[in-house]
């Protein structure tokens, strides 16, 4: 499974570079030379990694790792920032701001290949996570002392998304649903980090029973 980058860089070569060696390695990358734009695809799109330039014109490197890390799709995708800035301070800024990993300026070829190789897992991992698939069934919830059933949507292994027109964007609840053919139930607490205007509530999985957690994994993989 191909892994989905996004690439922030305002020189255009180095832009072109990066693109080039990570799509060498069956990267599916998208590239960007306005920061502005990056700013807004980030609350649109999900990404398993993002490489980004420090020093852009419009919205500058540091503040758009903040909005990452802030927007409701990309708040865990794994950030790379590319900087010829060796300060100890700009890169304590930049990890206290989200950032994960960290490749010096002049780009080099090997050295970035070094790095995408050594990330590679991380990244996979992460589209593993958010991987959905279509999945209906009744979904029981408790949330402030309210028991309620919708239908789901989809389901991944970090989430699901159902009907809950009485939840809210950061609301703890505890689910309960099963899984077909297994016939396995799952019993989860989690956390709304997304409500859509079908009144549908996106709940992250906090904490998955072990039996529930495998047999979410087959049915994804097995549905892809």
């Amino acid at each position: 499974m191909s892994v989905k980058v996004l690439v922030v860089e305002d020189h255009i070569p180095s832009l072109e570079l990066i693109s080039d060696v990570l799509s060498s390695v069956e990267a599916e990358v998208r590239p960007m030379s306005d920061s502005e734009d990056a700013s807004a695809l980030v609350e649109q799109e999900r990404f398993d990694g993002i490489f980004l330039d420090l020093q852009m014109p419009k919205v500058h490197g540091l503040e758009l790792v903040k909005r990452i890390r802030e927007s409701s799709c990309n708040k865990s995708t794994a950030i790379i920032v590319i900087t010829g800035d060796r300060e100890r301070r700009t890169m304590q800024s930049v990890f206290n701001e989200g950032a994960t990993f960290f490749l010096e300026k002049p780009i080099d070829r090997h050295r970035l290949l070094r790095l995408f190789r050594a990330v590679r897992g991380t990244l996979s991992y992460n589209r593993r996570q958010s991987a959905r698939i279509s999945f209906q069934a009744d979904v029981t919830y408790q949330s402030k002392g309210v028991t309620a059933r919708g239908t789901s949507s989809n389901l991944s292994l970090g989430g699901i998304l159902f009907e809950a027109p009485q939840l809210r964007i950061g609301d703890a609840v505890r689910l309960s649903f099963r899984l077909p053919s297994t016939n396995v139930l799952v019993d989860a607490l989690g956390k709304v980090v997304r409500v859509d205007e079908r009144n549908r509530a996106g709940v992250q999985f906090i904490d998955v029973n072990e039996k529930a957690k495998h047999a979410i994994r087959e049915l994804v993989d097995r549905e892809q």
